[in-house]
């Protein structure tokens, strides 16, 4: 018997084990678009159904990308450029054509100068040791430049399968399922959510006779901030909408914790701003470096939240980073923040361990 997949997630369809991937009634498994218990409940009634999938899985799934003649479609989260970064993916992709998409643009201000996240995103695939043949930033969510990422697209593939790439929550999905609405009319064919490997195998979209578009599974990277949060509690920590910055004034000696999360202390340097950029449902709160442990280790499921977290991250399991700031300058704490110092300044950010944070030069002009 041949193989049926999930049309949402990409599973193998399997009627035995309700708690593995791919489970099915077996009245719904020869219905004309079959998708798994998962996908249904994640769809109709947003209920999660939690697996235990291995990262690995999907790396190994993604080794196959070598074989083929292909082009590349590498989807970039414009809110988390270092978390957006697939390990060992030079030796994935061999010598195919790459094309970087830069995706969520509608999470920054209107006034964000698109062409500076472009090379933005340029530099960093750099730094890391990619080469993209092509960049393009697009709002999958709110089908801002789709055209032109279709365009790019056929010239490169120039007939050629297509494989979209990324990792965990990244925009995949949803811009797979934007370009079939566009080009077919179908919506909502794969299962959106902003839950880690919500695509669970690959998903193969016909693009002609001979041409196919494939859905692959996001990669998690260790790095993400999404590690330290429950799946139902995801939505307070990554931005769906247009980013309001939340901007404090201060002085050496002041602290602000991000939720609960994050803690950027000012250390050293003149009156300063701090444009802080995250999800609107996180508290930011500004305090005295010296009473902010204590302050956290009481309000950091409290005062402090959403979301709700299993322990006090930040007293109990941390890395500490002391950054100094010659200019302008963006912290990125990955998947969770940037924020936007306007002077020079001596910064320590404390995280949960393991979450990478780094700076840039500001993506703005300038900060408030």
């Amino acid at each position: 018997m041949t193989d049926i997949k999930c049309v949402g997630c990409g599973s193998i369809l399997q009627t035995e084990d309700k708690n593995k991937e791919g489970y099915i009634p077996a009245s719904g498994l020869h219905k004309e678009e079959p998708i798994c218990q998962r996908c249904y409940r994640l769809r109709h009634y947003n209920e999660v159904q939690e697996l235990n999938v291995d990262s690995g899985d999907f790396l190994t799934m993604l080794n196959s990308l070598y074989e083929t003649d292909s082009l590349i479609v590498k989807v970039i989260d414009v809110f988390d450029f270092e978390g957006s970064i697939i390990p060992s993916f030079n030796r994935i992709v061999g010598d195919k054509k790459v094309l970087a998409v830069v995706n969520k643009i509608d999470l920054f201000p209107k006034s964000t100068n698109t062409s500076r996240l472009v090379e933005r995103a340029k530099k960093m695939l750099k730094d890391a040791g990619i080469t993209a043949n092509d960049t393009v930033a697009i709002s999958a969510l709110k089908g801002q430049n789709l055209d032109a990422l279709m365009k790019k697209i056929s010239d490169m593939a120039d007939g050629k399968d297509v494989y979209i790439v990324g990792t965990t929550n990244v925009g995949k999905s949803t811009l797979i399922n934007k370009l079939l609405e566009d080009n077919t009319g179908l919506k909502n064919v794969i299962t959106t959510s902003n839950i880690p490997g919500t695509t669970l195998g690959m998903i193969d979209i016909p693009l002609g006779d001979t041409q196919t578009l494939y859905d692959t599974p996001g990669i998690v990277v260790d790095s993400q901030i999404s590690h330290y949060v429950k799946v139902n509690d995801l939505k307070y920590v990554s931005p769906v909408k247009e980013i309001k910055a939340k901007t404090f004034q201060l002085n050496s000696g002041q602290t602000l914790f991000i939720g609960n999360l994050a803690r950027v202390d000012y250390t050293s340097g003149d009156a300063n701003s701090f444009s802080v950029y995250c999800n609107h449902h996180l508290n930011v709160h500004r305090t005295k470096t010296v009473n902010a442990g204590e302050f956290y280790d009481k309000h950091y499921n409290g005062l402090l939240a959403p979301p709700e977290l299993e322990e006090a991250y930040l007293s109990t399991n941390f890395d500490i980073h002391e950054l100094e700031l010659d200019q302008t300058s963006d912290i990125l704490i990955s998947g969770l923040t940037f924020v936007s110092v306007a002077k020079s300044a001596f910064v320590t950010v404390t995280v949960p361990k393991g979450v990478n944070v780094s700076v840039r030069s500001t993506i703005f002009k300038g900060v408030q």
